[in-house]
């Protein structure tokens, strides 16, 4: 995404103070992966962003997260970012659920047909380079004590090892994981409870290499995985019915060695432990991702099993259809009112997400008895009846959340785009770099700005807030796609003089461009998953 001119001294209408009044637009706190995209997002469209971490900055953030689906590496394709993180990882064509159950991905019509194996310190890695580039002013070392909010700002107050200090927003964003103090500091509950007692995590060496880069498996008696790290490492969680104790109690490798010989038939010779520790995993999820200026994402907002592997990536994609919203607010381009779609369409999301994690866990971890044949049935049905196959990975990928559009919109509107090829050579997913919306029509197309004539692999904005371009093939239909990768709009008309006005209105009910309140009231609730006509 191209940075945009910053703007300062504004009073744009929206209820924000001007930008005089305040230290920065948006104040991030938590640099996890969550924190680090919607900080990158906001500094690439020319915001000021702080990013407040209470790590201090040689120390790396514990890393739990092993896969990114194919979902969020479309996202960060729209970033510039997937490539690398691609070529540093470990593609897989199919991914064990519990058993004998194996979802496909190759299924998926994506340009990331697969589950990538990778560290979450990678995903921060090139994420944390982006947001330093674009900007981003980084605040290691700080331990946010509260915030203070009222009509026009947020102020978050902190401790840092030089003594106390505060920074003045028009909106702050929590993306602090589980232990979330800015969700505390707004008095959010944190309903649920926990799933799994005494989950073990190591990171150690193997005599034996595993068939895989990533080895699963559960049974009535244990569930364990190993990961490749890279450099000879592996990651290696797990779970032991008969062994089941606090987090704070000290775990070693003899237990380590044990789950994984329940759960995968051998311990591969797992030796030299970096490190052991012991956890449990929750399902939990607050009532509302907003209260006033202050939202929640990621971690400090939903928590799930790790089963799928979904967590991560659900926050990735939180701050994904945060940050274009807050964005469009702070330049002028719409009403705070936009804000509160992100709730409507992202909470159900998480709440999903609950469910089939949850679910996933819960038959893995059936006990002897109906566990066994249980298990082999489900597996079957997801091995065998090809549309619950494809519901599965659509779900667990994210490909298949889609948005609702409201009542008369075209049956594409609210879903995710595919990564469409372009006239001139290029892809949607390359337009998207730019952060604005993209228009698509046929080659031609009346009344509408088209790319130049010659070197149309770089098509032209229409404004500040749209890039054209055109299909490479005969397509007929109009197309306008949020920042986020998600339809906005579509038609189908073909009568010249109707469609023409109704593209050009479609432009300036959802860019702002004649009516910035249109925006948010083009997005209704509730948010649903749903399979996705535009992607089959």
């Amino acid at each position: 995404m191209h940075a945009m001119n910053r703007r300062t001294d504004r009073s744009d209408g929206t209820g924000a103070d001007p930008r005089g009044a305040r230290d920065t637009d948006v104040i991030v706190v938590g640099a996890g992966p969550t924190g680090l995209l919607l900080a990158g997002d906001l500094a690439e469209a020319g915001l000021g962003v702080t990013l407040l971490e209470r790590r201090p900055a040689e120390i790396s953030n514990l890393t739990r997260a092993l896969v990114v689906h194919a979902r969020t590496l479309e996202q960060l394709d729209a970033r510039g970012l997937a490539d690398e993180l691609v070529a540093g990882g470990h593609p897989l064509t199919g991914l064990r659920l519990f058993g004998r159950a194996t979802i496909d991905p190759t299924q998926l019509r994506s340009r990331f047909p697969f589950v990538l194996v990778t560290p979450q310190f990678e995903v921060e890695r090139v994420l944390e380079r982006r947001a330093r580039r674009a900007g981003v002013t980084f605040r290691h070392d700080s331990e946010v004590l509260g915030l203070d909010q009222e009509a026009e700002g947020v102020t978050v107050r902190f401790r840092t090892t030089e003594g106390l200090g505060s920074v003045r927003a028009a909106y702050a964003v929590g993306t602090d994981g589980v232990r979330s103090t800015i969700r505390e500091a707004v008095g959010l509950p944190f309903p649920g409870k926990s799933v799994i007692r005494s989950l073990v995590l190591a990171d150690v060496r193997l005599t034996q290499e595993p068939d895989s880069p990533l080895m699963v498996n559960a049974n009535s008696e244990a569930f364990a995985l190993i990961a490749s790290f890279g450099g000879g490492w592996y990651r290696v969680i797990g779970w032991n019915r008969h062994h089941q104790a606090d987090d704070d109690s000290p775990a070693d490798l003899d237990e380590v060695r044990e789950l994984t010989r329940l759960a995968l038939g051998s311990d591969y010779g797992i030796h030299d432990a970096r490190w052991v520790s012991r956890f449990h995993s929750d399902e939990r999820q607050v009532p509302t991702y907003r209260v006033g200026r202050v939202f929640l994402a990621g971690d400090a907002a939903h928590v799930h099993s790790p089963a799928g592997g979904m967590g991560m990536n659900t926050g990735l994609q939180d701050a994904a259809n945060l940050s274009w919203k807050l964005a469009a607010v702070l330049q002028g381009q719409a009403p705070d009112s936009l804000l509160d779609s992100y709730q409507t369409e992202r909470h159900p999301v998480g709440k999903q997400v609950l469910r089939s994690s949850g679910a996933l866990i819960r038959i893995a971890l059936l006990p002897t008895g109906p566990g066994p044949a249980v298990r082999a049935l489900a597996a079957q049905l997801v091995n065998r009846v090809r549309p619950l196959s494809r519901r599965a990975i659509r779900t667990i990928s994210g490909i298949g959340i889609a948005y609702p559009a409201g009542p008369g919109a075209h049956p594409l509107a609210g879903h995710r785009a595919p990564d469409f090829r372009l006239a001139g050579g290029s892809r949607l997913y390359e337009l998207l770099r730019r952060g604005r919306f993209v228009l698509i029509t046929p080659a031609g197309e009346p009344g509408v700005p088209q790319p130049p004539a010659t070197g149309g692999d770089s098509p032209r904005p229409a404004d500040d807030r749209v890039v054209t371009a055109s299909w490479r093939s005969e397509r007929r239909t109009a197309l306008l796609v949020r920042p986020d990768g998600y339809i906005a709009w579509a038609t189908d008309a073909t009568a010249p003089a109707a469609r023409t006005a109704a593209l050009r209105g479609a432009v300036a009910h959802w860019t702002g461009t004649e009516d910035g309140a249109s925006i948010a009231t083009a997005l209704t609730p509730p948010a649903h998953a749903a399979d996705t006509p535009a992607g089959r």
